[in-house]
């Protein structure tokens, strides 16, 4: 098939969530298809590392968004404008531009849109559209608008939410076909919008994850959570563990360690070394650094309390070896078990718990420890992920050629 694949950030490095859904994708799909990217960057810099996709990609476009989201033209434009500020700091006329040109001059046989806030880029076309919505975006910013302390700024932001809910469910409309990441997210979708076509395509754990899997990792005291601070709930859930969370781990086993490490983490949650954790700043390029937190890291703290998606920290832990403790906002949409595969707890009191029965009892490290193992090398894994989307393609294409018939 010739698929034309948009995204909103360059699959490369695999070091956000985003990024390596996309990446294995891309990595899996590009042996059968061709495949033509699209894809939005903010520096020059970033040009370079597109030459990582070549092996995956037919062809690849590489399109200039504004460097910083906060410029007067943005924020103009999001305050009288039509669209929320999520779609007009993504937009670029420079993609908006190459799309056009390909659609018209190449025939593709189906449009992989990752993300709805990327939709405005994809001329009106009869070439069938498949969109992949990771989360559901107004959801996100609303949580963070009820959780802002002033009611003059919640009342000023959540008109902008208002925005992104209306375009949101739009672009859903848009395309032909919507894709979850788990039935959770599905369900929300149908009860915005009750006509939608939704199949679940879901997360899963990257291959550099998976390898470092050591059966015989010790019960250290050394905990982990890792992301990307500049993800709203990934700071909420840092500013949670640093304060409530680990001081009370700290006090009963004084030689516990935690690592709140990944990508912006000095600029967005350096205060939190304050107490007591370490913050590590881990580079987007610098994959060896996010192999090696695992790796020296026994058990993984999710105590995330904001909504969307699937969290592919907690399956890449899972992946790695590292039982993870998490909020049930953190493991939803996952079909996990709690005491199984996983340690669910919501209350700093039920993370402490948790976590000091995990470092004491050995048999129900290993069994929580294997059995995400399995999970994932069953349920999770990009190769088996990536065939079931390319039976959705498949499905599209023989649906649209008999609807042209």
């Amino acid at each position: 098939m010739k698929i034309l694949m948009v995204t909103p950030y360059l699959p490369y490095p695999p070091s956000s969530g985003g990024q390596v859904r996309s990446y294995n994708l891309l990595k899996n799909l590009g042996k059968k298809h061709q495949i033509t990217l699209v894809s939005l960057i903010k520096s020059d810099e970033e040009k370079k590392l597109a030459v990582n996709l070549k092996e995956y990609c037919e062809e690849i476009h590489v399109c200039k968004r504004s460097e910083s989201p906060w410029t007067a033209n943005n924020l103009f434009k999001s305050i009288f404008g039509p669209h929320p500020f999520l779609i007009v700091r993504n937009f670029s006329q420079e993609a908006k531009n190459v799309v056009f040109n390909l659609v018209k001059k190449r025939n593709f046989d189906l449009i992989h849109a990752e993300t709805f806030y990327i939709m405005p880029h994809i001329p009106h076309t009869s070439i069938p559209i498949l969109l992949v919505e990771q989360t559901i975006e107004y959801q996100v910013y609303q949580h963070f608008v009820k959780s802002l302390k002033y009611f003059f700024l919640r009342i000023f932001f959540y008109l902008d939410v208002l925005k992104l809910k209306f375009w949101e469910k739009r672009y859903w409309q848009k395309a032909d076909l919507v894709i979850a990441v788990s039935d959770t997210d599905k369900k929300k979708m149908l009860e915005i919008a009750p006509h939608l076509t939704i199949k679940i395509i879901p997360n899963g754990a990257g291959e550099d994850l998976i390898t470092i899997f050591d059966e015989k990792k010790k019960q250290r005291p050394i905990f982990l959570y890792q992301g990307n601070f500049s993800w709203l709930q990934n700071v909420e859930a840092a500013q949670f563990l640093a304060k409530d969370i680990f001081p009370k781990i700290k006090k009963q086993i004084p030689e516990a360690i935690c690592y709140i490490a990944g990508q912006q983490a000095r600029k967005k949650i350096g205060h939190l070394g304050s107490y007591s954790v370490e913050i590590v700043d881990i580079d987007p390029s610098n994959i060896d650094m996010v192999k090696q937190m695992y790796a020296q890291s026994s058990i993984f703290l999710a105590p995330i309390k904001g909504p969307g998606g699937t969290r592919l920290k907690v399956l890449g832990a899972m992946a790695a070896g590292l039982p993870v403790i998490s909020s049930n906002v953190g493991i939803e949409g996952l079909e996990v078990k709690d005491g199984e595969d996983i340690l669910a707890a919501n209350t700093d009191e039920e993370f402490v718990k948790m976590a000091i029965h995990l470092l004491k009892d050995a048999k129900l490290y290993r069994k929580i420890q294997l059995n995400a193992r399995h999970l994932i090398e069953k349920k999770y894994n990009w190769i088996t992920i990536a065939h079931n989307l390319e039976k959705t393609y498949l499905h599209m294409q023989k649906k649209y050629h008999e609807n042209s018939n």
